[in-house]
């Protein structure tokens, strides 16, 4: 019993500042923990199909290409990213995110029931409607653009970097579970069982049926009984301003839209790199190593959900990292560097290129189907370029599955922290719609890129993006402040009780309007911003 009251008295509770009750406090996180699996179930439409695409078109339609698939792929994040400004729109006019969502969930539960219903159709038309189906699935996760404005807009400033870090948590893993739910069902076989009116559960549907549960259950959290909005930002900015409206201290707070598009630019960098291992990933590995189609959707499966735990490891160590670092270096060289080692390990290392396709037996499957394995002959770099290694493919991934999440939820936490108090739903849109478009992009470059140059030219591009942008950061890391914290700084500096500039000597009293002041200013972009708070408060 007294473990109990001890564990009830350990449980956080509101500040006591007046802003919310008890009941108000725990209905808040509780909309904020119905976002979360929002946002997973959302990444998860997305990867649970991703790995099984490819074979899953041929044999919906053998005379469907590696580049149809990348169009394929390449439709959800097109679809999201068309209409996320337009959902984050809808969520700040309407002044709630229930009707957006709703209706979204339903669109993304039809267009997966869809998607498992393919077989039904005429040839001619299934690897159309896949895309359609996937189109669908795309333009329903825009609401991930309302859900991130939402939670800007439930969470206090100290609340929010431990909120989008587990945003961020449910989106990674929504993108790395899902492959190792694919490979959970790939024991149905090709065949797998009938279901009446020619549908089918097998190791193609079952992942899609999935999502149609998922997404029927996640419907029923957004009634009413359930999920109650609970804004808290705006109110919390207006009592530390002692402002008396919220568009007040949206005038007070103005964002740094240099900063904010760096970032919108660096989500898409990251993004864009990632999402080459989700569609590379069961082809190169077909190709590479020669393993069949329900080989590479076994092994890949297990690999994303080890990824998944070294996510889960990688976010809980952000928080203590953040505490000791500051965020944007953790950025730079927890998220960025690893990325791009990540990139570079994917250079072939082999000596001798992969076996081709017309050199291997034809491999009979448990179904009783016979399949060629390896790497086909009508890619010509096959026969010249050094294959991969088992052992750097494994490397690259553990150092991408530790760099995702770090830059990912650190790009999103200076994100919503830069935008202030502001509603972000058309911000939230665009830096959704930006890991869109890498998404969009990336499988129809990836895939045209490695069928027709190969390996080296794939992962050399992205490594030298990926080292661009890194340097970028570093250019202009001074600029990636929060306005909150430097105007809390200067109410410390005003009253004598805070930290002096960054940059300035401890030890030397900082004379008024001197040149040494001025150089300070000249050289650190956040002094800069400090400089000016001081002279509009003045």
């Amino acid at each position: 019993m007294d473990c109990l009251k001890r564990k009830k008295q350990a449980r956080p509770a509101p500040d006591q500042d007046g802003l919310e009750t008890e009941k108000e406090y725990a209905e808040r996180w509780l909309s904020i923990r119905i976002i979360y699996f929002t946002i997973f179930l959302m990444s998860l439409g997305f990867s649970i199909v991703i790995t099984g695409v490819w074979p899953y078109l041929q044999k919906l339609d053998p005379s469907a290409s590696k580049e149809y698939m990348g169009y394929i792929v390449a439709a959800n994040p097109l679809a999201q990213m068309l209409f996320s400004p337009l959902v984050g729109w809808w969520g700040n006019r309407s002044g709630s995110i229930r009707q957006p969502l709703l209706a979204t969930l339903a669109v993304f539960t039809a267009a997966s029931a869809g998607f498992s219903a393919l077989e039904v159709l005429p040839l001619h038309a299934r690897k159309h409607t896949m895309l359609a189906s996937r189109f669908l699935v795309g333009a329903s996760a825009a609401n991930i653009a309302a859900c991130r404005s939402y939670l800007s807009a439930a969470t206090r400033l100290k609340e929010r970097t431990a909120a989008v870090s587990m945003v961020s948590l449910a989106q990674v893993l929504g993108f790395i579970v899902g492959p190792g739910l694919q490979a959970a069902v790939t024991a149905l076989g090709e065949q797998g069982v009938s279901l009446g009116g020619g549908l089918r559960l097998d190791m193609y549907t079952a992942a899609s049926w999935i999502n149609v549960l998922f997404g029927v259950v996640n419907i029923v959290m957004f009634l009413p009984v359930f999920f109650k909005e609970k804004r808290i930002a705006a109110r919390e900015a207006m009592l530390k301003q002692g402002v008396e409206s919220e568009e007040a201290t949206w005038r007070q707070v103005k964002p740094a839209y240099f900063s904010v598009w760096t970032l919108i630019v660096a989500f898409f960098v990251l993004s864009f790199n990632f999402v080459l291992l989700e569609t590379l990933g069961t082809p190169l590995t077909m190709d590479q190593f020669a393993w069949t189609k329900k080989e590479a959707l076994k092994y890949m499966g297990i690999l994303m959900a080890i990824g998944a735990v070294i996510a889960c490891a990688t976010f809980i160590a952000i928080g203590p990292l953040c505490k000791r670092f500051e965020e944007r270096r953790v950025l730079i060289w927890g998220g960025f560097f690893l990325m791009v080692l990540g990139r570079a390990l994917y250079l072939p290392w082999g000596s001798e290129p992969p076996l081709l396709a017309s050199e291997n037996t034809t491999v009979t499957t448990d179904d009783g189907q016979s399949e060629q394995v390896g790497c086909p002959s009508y890619q010509e770099w096959c026969a010249t370029t050094a294959s991969m290694t088992v052992v750097q493919f494994l490397l690259g991934f553990v150092v991408t599955a530790i760099g995702y999440p770090i830059g990912i939820t650190l790009i999103q936490t200076l994100y919503s922290k830069i935008l202030g108090p502001r509603p972000q739903g058309v911000w939230m849109g665009l830096v959704t719609g930006s890991g869109c478009l890498s998404r969009c992009l990336g499988p129809v470059f990836v895939t045209y890129v490695y069928t027709h140059l190969g390996t080296v030219w794939t992962f050399g591009i992205t490594a030298v993006l990926m080292a661009v942008s890194m340097v970028w950061l570093l250019l202009f890391q001074g600029r990636l402040v929060v306005p909150e914290e430097i105007e809390e700084r200067l109410r410390q500096q005003e009253n004598g009780t805070g930290k002096r500039p960054p940059g300035a000597d401890p030890e030397r009293p900082e004379p008024e309007d001197s040149d040494e002041d001025v150089a300070h200013v000249i050289v650190n972009p956040e002094a800069v911003q400090l400089q000016e708070m001081k002279t509009e408060k003045g």
